[in-house]
């Protein structure tokens, strides 16, 4: 994997078409350019999330919980080979995304958030956090996650409230799409 300064992302239109363009981590993006983020969510069957908390010297939210794994897609990368990627870098466990697709895709400012959410079994024994980025990991509860972002230690994702009923695709509060 390249280093953080040589980091290259494919670059998209505001429909999410590829560009066939790429972009240098850490310059600034282009009119009307997007690259692709993504994030992953691991749930075990005692319905906890793996959280990982991120180094003090990270540029954005440091020392804040955050979701299982998160990242930039490199260049030709797809969504699902970014998120196993990612999880691999930060928590050093491999996961399988084949039969799944993103459980949500937000638009943002600079690119399109997918959110990935699987269930798998992981013991603390198999995490190898990676130390430039994470420096700890752990499962928690629904309460203990919301307490976390109520104390301002969770990073505010917006619909974290509804997090732990988006993972399996049950009724939400959150607005429907208009179509």
């Amino acid at each position: 994997m390249p280093s953080k300064i040589t980091e290259r992302w494919d670059l998209y239109d505001h429909h999410r078409n590829p560009t066939g363009k790429s972009h240098l981590r850490g310059t600034p993006l282009g009119k009307d350019c997007y690259h692709l983020i993504v994030h992953v969510c691991i749930f075990n069957q005692q319905n906890q999330l793996l959280i990982q908390q991120r180094q003090a010297d990270k540029i954005g939210f440091p020392n804040m919980w955050d979701l299982s794994a998160a990242g930039s897609a490199l260049q030709g990368e797809t969504s699902q080979q970014a998120a196993e990627r990612e999880v691999a870098e930060e928590l050093g466990v491999n996961i399988d995304l084949s039969n799944q697709r993103p459980r949500l895709t937000v638009s943002v400012s600079e690119g399109f958030d997918d959110y990935w959410m699987l269930y798998q079994e992981i013991t603390p024994d198999q995490l190898t956090l990676q130390i430039s980025e994470v420096q700890a990991a752990r499962w928690a509860t629904e309460a203990e996650v919301l307490a976390l972002s109520e104390a301002g230690k969770f990073i505010p994702y917006f619909f974290l409230k509804e997090l732990f009923r988006l993972k399996d695709g049950q009724e939400s509060t959150l607005p429907e799409a208009i179509e």
